[in-house]
């Protein structure tokens, strides 16, 4: 959200206020710091052993204040969060317009990703502006006749990394600055999704282990998420083992750049499956499922799954053969080319009478790659 956040801050005729939720303070902090962005309201409801009905009711009570003393014309709501549902909720209980950035992405398993599938699917019922980052998207919505309008803007994670990959960057984290990027191949592995919880995050880890200890010139970053029930299963299954960095979260600066400089991606993350392709980074999912076939069409990304062998056998293959690496290397991202923020800006105006519609993002051809 916070390409969209910056370009909101040029358009003179759009006035902006920015709430927060107040979840996992320490990473918002980062990227409040980073991107310097101000936010008005925080409903701070970051609670010990919190719940998603909790979120929710937190989400809503908060957000009903705000809209009374505010009036806005537009609440922008981003992703698949169980925060963007319960703004999305609390926009159509006091009857204000909603904008869904990035919309229409869909596994059609409501159980995979849990909860985020089925928020997402709520949020469209909700929406009157549907932000959708590519054309199968916009599909996606057409066969759920949403109701509003729809534009196909790209997918602001590619306007970020124009914000923060730099030529010349030393980490924040000082384990990072102690990688020899040039000496061995790095691997960065980021595993945290709440159905990966339990045995497949064992299983996930002991892959990790494992291409370690196969591949001697290969070293392994997994930056680990504050959950407690991630941290205990990676520090038990990875803690001490040679060439395997356990970090704490790192900022966006710090990711990108890795991502950037690093050899492979393997994730459970959704946004990863954007950004990494966008830097020339193949990705192994490490899901049964993926909101994003397009990266898989496009051949940036290969499903891996969660069988250890499975995870294994496809590692090891981008490893030992040039290739296969390469094919994924160069392929084609269809997730944007940087104009996202704009795009959804523009779309804003012309909802509001103020502009042009924007022309929609388009993503080349395969065989131009």
């Amino acid at each position: 959200m916070v390409p969209v956040l910056k370009a909101l801050e040029q358009e003179a005729l759009i006035q902006s206020v920015v709430c927060l939720s107040g979840q996992h303070r320490e990473m918002l902090q980062q990227v409040l710091c980073a991107f310097a962005v101000n936010a008005q309201f925080n409903l701070d409801i970051m609670k010990p052993s919190q719940t998603i009905t909790t979120i929710t009711s937190g989400v809503l009570e908060g957000m009903e204040k705000i809209f009374r003393q505010e009036a806005p014309d537009l609440l922008l709501v981003h992703g698949d969060t169980t925060t963007a549902f319960a703004g999305a909720l609390a926009g159509f209980y006091a009857q204000v317009a909603v904008g869904h950035v990035e919309a229409g992405l869909r596994t059609y398993d409501k159980y995979s990703p849990y909860p985020e599938e089925m928020n997402r699917c709520l949020i469209t019922r909700l929406c009157d502006l549907h932000f959708a980052p590519t054309c199968a998207n916009k599909q996606n919505l057409a066969k759920e006749a949403a109701q509003g309008q729809v534009f196909v803007t790209g997918n602001t994670v590619i306007d970020a990394l124009k914000m923060t990959v730099q030529k010349e960057y030393s980490f924040q984290n000082p384990t990072l600055n102690t990688l020899d990027f040039q000496a061995g191949r790095v691997l960065l592995v980021t595993a945290h999704r709440r159905e990966n919880l339990g045995a497949p995050l064992r299983g996930i880890c002991r892959a990790i282990r494992r291409i370690a200890e196969e591949n001697p010139d290969v070293q392994i970053v997994y930056p680990v998420h504050l959950n407690p029930a991630v941290r205990e299963v990676a520090k038990e299954i990875l803690g001490g083992c040679a060439r395997i960095y356990l970090t704490d979260p790192l900022d966006v600066f710090d990711m990108h750049n890795l991502m950037e400089r690093c050899y492979l991606v393997m994730t459970d993350s959704g946004g990863l499956q954007e950004e990494a392709p966008a830097l020339g980074k193949p990705v192994l999912v490490l899901r049964t499922e993926t909101e994003r076939p397009e990266a898989v069409e496009y051949g940036t990304v290969r499903m891996a799954g969660i069988d250890p062998e499975t995870i294994c056998r496809m590692a090891n293959e981008l490893l030992s053969s040039p290739q296969a690496y390469m094919q994924m290397a160069k392929a084609v991202n269809p997730y944007g080319d940087g104009k996202a923020a704009k795009r959804i800006v523009d779309a804003i105006l012309y909802h509001f009478g103020k502009g042009p519609r924007p022309e929609e993002f388009q993503v080349e051809q395969r065989g131009k790659a």
